[in-house]
């Protein structure tokens, strides 16, 4: 899965779902165990950190990518499988990236601004984003 990734990754932020973290109060007790998703951090040179509990608004840009995405395939369309539903969220992450210029990317489409590091900070990426264009 990493491999398909164009850039290196080296933080990664989430927040304490059971999924990928011991629980707060079991953390660095003789009741905490190893995550599976750590250690496959820690093998990757990947440092997890995790968000404070109670302090949601630390994910809050993800949380407002995932309303986006919600907003545009499944609270806007009816789908009768699964196949069609990742039919349109492909569709919808295409023009995403290639469509819209975003503020906060300084008037760049998101694939224009991986570009731009890219020219930049080559080091930072494992292939030429220019290879993941559609």
């Amino acid at each position: 899965m990493l491999e398909a990734v164009p850039y290196l990754v080296h933080t990664i932020l989430m927040d304490n779902g059971i999924q990928v973290a011991e629980q707060p109060r079991n953390r660095n007790t003789i009741y905490s165990r190893p995550m599976r998703f750590d250690m496959i951090c820690y093998a990757n040179g990947i440092k997890h950190r995790l968000a404070k509990p109670s302090h949601p608004w630390t994910n809050g840009q993800v949380e407002r990518t995932n309303r986006t995405i919600k907003d545009a395939t499944v609270k806007r369309y009816h789908y009768d499988n699964y196949n069609q539903l990742h039919a349109h969220f492909t569709d919808f992450t295409t023009a995403y990236n290639f469509a819209p210029r975003l503020k906060t990317l300084g008037g760049l489409t998101p694939y224009e601004y991986i570009c731009k590091i890219w020219t930049s900070e080559p080091r930072r990426f494992i292939l030429k984003p220019t290879h993941k264009m559609p």
